[in-house]
């Protein structure tokens, strides 16, 4: 199923400027599970969305839907699987230009996808600065989780220390006291869910010397569970519907975006709701890139 096929029959791959990469990947959660059906329940949901996102018809951009990337092997394997898609989609626009660009769209599957991701971003923009714009509940900054060094919880230390892209933290609230350390020790740009409510800030206000180019991984557990509950790690007091397209729309209005991602749906059995918020947010942040392209 092509993401948005009840609107837009496709676009060939080597023109469209969206490529959808479904990743279906459920290898390192730490609580509820059902990650590996977050691709295929927001590409069924996007059929219900209508073309107009509310300002633009992304769609007249392109959209590509690669095949799912397969997830069922050893991390090495799947990883490489990962940012070989990514490349794939990279290849189309050898020159670097940012008006030739495409823009990779990773639908999750759990947070340590982002990894690979970027590791395709990174090699591609090599002459340029790339940043990540992070909305998460979780800070993602252990250095292991379980014994694990890939897992979700540890994927912006990964980013951090193995690629030294600069990271900017949007929503979080849920952190330990290593993170809380580590993100101190290391200037990570950051502002909490509880400040961003209490103090209803709707433009993020990027450090001046934040990177030009920027990659959003949107971790679905930045949202309140009120209108998120299919994620498995719900947290209280996250972000709501409106404040979350603003500071969206804020970041695409100061910097290019190059990429993004959606990550940690875990589908609700008989309740679609959910699953169209994602499909219908990701549409709107392809929206945010092309207008702002």
């Amino acid at each position: 199923m092509n993401f948005l096929e009840s609107e837009f029959t496709g676009t060939d791959e080597a023109e469209a400027l969206l490529h959808i990469i479904p990743v279906p990947l459920e290898a390192t959660v730490s609580w509820g599970g059902g990650t590996a059906h977050g691709p295929s329940a927001i590409l069924e949901a996007s059929q219900e969305l209508e073309a107009w996102d509310g300002a633009g018809i992304p769609g007249k951009a392109g959209f590509f839907t690669a095949a799912p990337v397969p997830c069922a092997s050893s991390r090495e394997e799947y990883s490489l699987a990962i940012q070989q898609a990514a490349e794939r989609v990279l290849s189309f626009a050898p020159s670097r230009s940012l008006k030739e660009r495409r823009i990779p769209v990773t639908l999750g599957g759990e947070h340590s996808l982002t990894l690979p991701v970027m590791r395709a971003i990174k090699a591609h923009y090599k002459e340029s600065a790339v940043g990540i714009i992070q909305f998460d509940a979780h800070a993602d900054l252990r250095d292991q989780l379980g014994g694990n060094p890939y897992s979700h919880g540890c994927v912006m230390r990964r980013i951090y220390e193995e690629l030294g892209l600069a990271i900017m933290q949007l929503g979080t609230r849920a952190l330990c006291t290593e993170e809380i350390a580590y993100r101190g020790k290391n200037a990570i740009a950051h502002i909490d869910a509880r400040e961003l409510i209490e103090q209803n800030i709707r433009e993020a206000p990027l450090p001046p010397d934040f990177p030009p180019l920027v990659y959003i991984s949107f971790d679905l557990d930045a949202l309140d569970p009120a209108i998120m509950p299919a994620t498995g790690t719900p947290v209280p007091g996250g972000l709501f519907w409106y404040q979350t397209l603003a500071l969206l729309e804020s970041v695409a209005k100061q910097r290019a975006i190059i990429g993004m991602d959606m990550v940690e749906l875990a589908p609700i059995a008989g309740f679609p709701a959910p699953s169209f918020l994602a499909a219908d947010l990701i549409h709107k942040m392809m929206g945010m890139a092309v207008r702002n392209y």
